[in-house]
């Protein structure tokens, strides 16, 4: 993850902000005092802020990895590192003015990026050169200058999701806009500064070139993160998806063995069942109830049901469930041969 230590703000340079006489009062939560004239800014607020906007510049990217995030700093100071950074995360920058309506007026600003291109393919297609040398002038003239300015943002379709911004002070109109659009803002403020109309406020030095890199780069690497983050997410989601299908191609060929497996034991379970016969056919004619033949009923009735009972022993082990068809049959064809006897003896 993004961070940043002590050691890095104070070797930037972080912590120094304006003359006294040039402060703004709204930042004096975030002031650690007074030094030759200068306020010092409260590192240990700066070091926690810090980490709260790379959290949430990568917490956001990690949500929406193809959002649009401008960096915007038209200082000369933040030129290079704006543009570098941006470049590196591949992200979009306004780094030498920014034009009024940028955000709120896209389709006039996409006209101008239009026209751009339109001038660029004219020199790949050979157009260009069946012009006259006064037009070809006019025209390079005009490339440069949409270039100067546009060239950040020339693929930037739509607005922008999110804005960082060095120097806000300068950048007002920037802010000014993406406030009118909801569109958050991630900024550095200065002692000079005020931070109303800002999302995430990092205090700190705007001026120094390394504090500005500093902060530029672990914004570039805090989208890098985020992006990273996303596409890991995204191949653990498909592999858990493969190890389910292969889950559940392991079950049905776990099923298929087992319905194989009942099969053949269904085909030799004959003699099993002779014997699951034969045995529970020999406890039904020795029960001693059987003995009282005047009870032929209830002898029936009982030796049913404990001729089911052995069924039910011999199918656990390994008989089929209609053993129980064939117990009853026998038990039934001797009560009756019983009741014949007992009905001879009588008469």
């Amino acid at each position: 993850m993004a961070t940043v230590t002590m050691k890095e703000l104070l070797e930037a340079g972080v912590h120094f902000g304006h003359q006294v006489r040039r402060w703004n009062p709204k930042m004096k939560e975030y002031i650690f005092g007074e030094r030759n004239g200068i306020y010092i800014i409260d590192l240990q607020k700066t070091q926690k802020l810090f980490r709260d906007a790379l959290n949430y510049v990568q917490e956001a990217v990690t949500e929406r990895p193809k959002m649009k995030i401008l960096f915007v700093g038209t200082k000369r100071q933040a030129q290079d590192a704006i543009k570098e950074e941006a470049e590196r995360c591949g992200q979009f920058y306004v780094n030498n003015r920014w034009l009024g309506g940028l955000m709120t007026n896209l389709q006039t600003v996409q006209k101008s990026v239009k026209k751009m291109k339109d001038i660029e393919a004219m020199k790949e297609d050979g157009r260009f050169e069946m012009l006259t040398k006064k037009e070809r002038l006019g025209l390079d003239n005009q490339h440069a200058g949409l270039m100067k300015n546009l060239a950040g943002i020339r693929n930037m379709n739509g607005l922008p999701d999110m804005l960082f911004v060095i120097d806000v002070r300068k950048e007002d109109i920037a802010i000014a806009e993406a406030n009118r659009l909801n569109i958050p803002v991630v900024a550095v403020v200065d002692t000079n500064c005020s931070p109303d109309g800002i999302d995430q406020v990092i205090p700190g030095n705007d001026d120094a070139l390394r504090a500005i890199r500093l902060f530029a780069s672990r914004i570039a690497d805090a989208i890098l993160e985020g992006q990273n983050v996303a596409t890991e997410g995204i191949g653990v989601e498909s592999e858990n998806d493969e190890s389910g299908e292969s889950a559940v191609d392991t079950t049905s060929s776990t099923e298929t063995e087992n319905s194989e497996i009942n099969t053949n034991g269904e085909e030799n379970l004959e003699p099993t069942i002779q014997v699951a016969d034969q045995s529970a056919a020999t406890v039904g004619a020795t029960h001693p109830k059987n003995e009282e033949a005047t009870e032929g009923a209830n002898n029936s009735e009982v030796d049913g049901a404990f001729g089911d009972a052995q069924v039910k022993a011999g199918i656990e082990t390994s008989a089929p469930r209609d053993t129980t068809e064939v117990v009853l049959d026998e038990n039934t064809d001797e009560e009756k041969t019983q009741k014949e006897s007992i009905e001879a003896t009588a008469s």
